[in-house]
């Protein structure tokens, strides 16, 4: 086994952590464990759905009820999509059929 971050071989046992052993590397001190190929994060059929449920109407709190996904993990995932949106609409043309709400005039 050798470091990841310097490629030195002299390494020692440095406890666990979530249940893996964890190791430290003597030259850099860089700490590390054994294997990284556990699956991490959510699946993107997951964040599909979640994306979906906010562009429909329902809140961040709701959607965390629902898919057990927490609040500022979707955030984090509205927040670049909503970069890639214009900044505000600019319409080419304008619709020459208005609507009056009658209720409002006496």
């Amino acid at each position: 086994m050798q470091c990841p971050e310097c490629k030195s071989t002299h390494i020692r046992k440095n406890g666990h952590r979530r249940g893996k052993q964890n190791h430290i590397c003597v030259d850099c001190g860089r700490q590390f464990i054994d294997d990284y190929t556990a699956l991490r994060g959510y699946s993107d059929a997951v964040k599909r759905e979640c994306l979906k449920m906010y562009v429909n109407g329902m809140g961040f709190r709701a959607i965390e009820r629902v898919k057990g996904v927490h609040h500022t993990t979707l955030i984090s995932w509205v927040r670049p999509v909503g970069e890639l949106l214009p900044d505000d609409y600019d319409p080419q043309t304008i619709s020459e059929m208005g609507e009056w709400d009658v209720a409002c005039f006496p």
